[in-house]
């Protein structure tokens, strides 16, 4: 399979060294998102596109680097082509035909033709006689340059022919690496992910924070989110999730702050903490999900108090965002459903809180606050690789696992939803239900308590973390199915 690469807009405007290190990191990029499917895989080319040549054949594994492909940031759109050496113009209307002959007939068409390089004819010569002799040979029903039902699409570069089969549209933006890093505080929700998945596509390589507020079940969520979002949008960087256990810093604040300013003063905690974590790890900004308004918290004067708890840098790429803009993001890059079925623990709920925060009041209430307390937060906090969180929550986690299923079990497949669509889990004579490991949490509690259920996924470590907790949430008719 073939590729041409086409950069997101915006890059071929940037002076030409910075427009060579975008496309060279781009390059680079697309090599370690793809490596692990196809370690040949060569990526060439360095100022207007890319080209991406995969000796590999098989169906699952070409869908899978074409939606790779789709969500890496800085590509505008590629397409798949079929490359020959450039003959004259009936040679490239023979190309053509092989490629469209059976889309033709009956059809009303045009074709499109990019050129670079020096040749003998132009761009639109080619358009006219491929668009001539294809409508007599292939029994086209007319030519509409305005309305066509199908085109003909060709790129011919010097000597080269590219007929192309295919097009996707992909995230654009600006690829990883590119600019500085940042420090996303994630509570796994709408707003969060959101936020992350912006900053990601601008080009910044976002690590995660997240505050534990008591809940381990929410803590597994946001580790499950944030891994989804790095492993769909940031694979080509190693990445680090820091969870920050704050049970304490909240009862610290529920029994020495006023009501009203709890709000207010545990997000300059959080900003105190993130701001510490970022400056050990040497990263540039923090980024929030906040948005005007949206909370009592999130008012222009409470944002402002906020903000004066650190001097580093607080990104809110959704600060003027409506919430259902948001949520319509949170569909279209996949944390939705993760957001829908997030477990929340509530920290600190006030029953009539400030929306003008005055800066002397917060740091009279803070002066109650024992900022030993945060610091013993900060040095509990476990900085894992992306990559390996979900792992290493499942690796001293113990639960019985089963090698074959009986009549009378029902096998729980809480694979994402599109594994289970590629790869339906049958087993004959056993009761297979698909409930999504996002969902598992919420509606495990809904199932028949007198049926024996077993968790199913493809390597067993999601499946032992949440068959783990719901143990101890109290469902003793769970355990993990792991075939042989």
């Amino acid at each position: 399979m073939k590729l041409i690469v086409k950069v997101f807009p915006e890059i071929t405007i940037k002076s030409r060294p910075v427009r060579k290190h975008f496309i060279r990191q781009l390059a680079r990029n697309i090599r370690a998102v793809l490596r692990d499917l196809d370690p040949q895989l060569v990526v060439s080319g360095a100022w207007d596109n890319l080209e991406v040549q995969t000796g590999q054949q098989e169906p699952k594994l070409l869908r899978e680097m074409i939606e790779r492909l789709r969500c890496t940031p800085g590509i505008g759109q590629f397409l798949e082509v079929h490359e020959y050496p450039l003959g004259d113009l009936d040679d490239i209307v023979e190309k053509c035909r092989l490629h469209y002959a059976d889309q033709l007939p009956g059809k009303i068409f045009a074709v499109r033709c990019k050129r670079a390089g020096k040749h003998s004819f132009t761009s639109m010569d080619v358009e006219r006689h491929v668009g001539s002799q294809l409508r007599q040979q292939c029994g086209a029903a007319g030519v509409s340059l305005k309305h066509p039902e199908v085109e003909v699409r060709m790129e011919i570069r010097d000597q080269r022919l590219f007929v192309v089969h295919r097009q996707h549209d992909c995230i654009g933006g600006y690829p990883l690496g590119t600019i500085e890093q940042c420090l996303v505080l994630m509570s796994g929700g709408f707003d969060s992910t959101v936020a992350a998945y912006q900053m990601m596509r601008r080009g910044l390589v976002s690590h995660f924070c997240f505050f534990n507020l008591g809940g381990r079940a929410h803590e597994l969520g946001v580790m499950e989110v944030a891994h989804h979002l790095w492993s769909r949008y940031g694979r080509s960087h190693r990445v680090l999730f820091v969870s920050v256990p704050f049970e304490e810093v909240v009862g610290e604040i529920l029994g020495k702050v006023d009501d009203s300013h709890m709000g207010v003063i545990l997000k300059r905690m959080m900003l105190r903490a993130a701001s510490s974590i970022a400056e050990r790890l040497q990263i540039d900004a923090l980024v929030t999900g906040e948005a005007i308004s949206q909370v009592s918290s999130q008012t222009l004067p409470n944002l402002a108090v906020i903000d004066s708890a650190t001097d580093r840098l607080v990104l809110r790429p959704l600060i003027a965002a409506h919430k259902q803009d948001i949520i319509d993001t949170a569909y279209e890059i996949g944390t939705a459903e993760f957001a829908k079925h997030m477990p929340e623990y509530c920290g600190v709920i006030s029953v009539n809180p400030t929306t003008r925060a005055k800066r002397d009041r917060v740091e009279y209430e803070e002066r109650q606050f024992d900022m030993a307390v945060l610091e013993r937060a900060l040095e509990r906090a476990r900085l894992v690789a992306i990559d390996r969180v979900i792992d290493e929550l499942g690796e001293d986690v113990q639960v019985e696992e089963v090698s074959e299923a009986l009549p009378g079990h029902i096998v729980l497949d809480i694979r994402h939803p599109d594994a289970v669509e590629d790869e339906p889990l049958e087993l004959p004579g056993i009761e297979v239900q698909a409930l999504p490991f996002f969902a598992l949490n919420n509606k495990f509690k809904h199932l028949d308590d007198t049926r024996q259920y077993l968790l199913y996924c493809d390597k067993g470590v999601m499946s032992r973390l949440h068959a783990h907790h719901l143990l101890s949430e109290g469902h003793t008719n769970v355990r993990v199915y792991r075939p042989a």
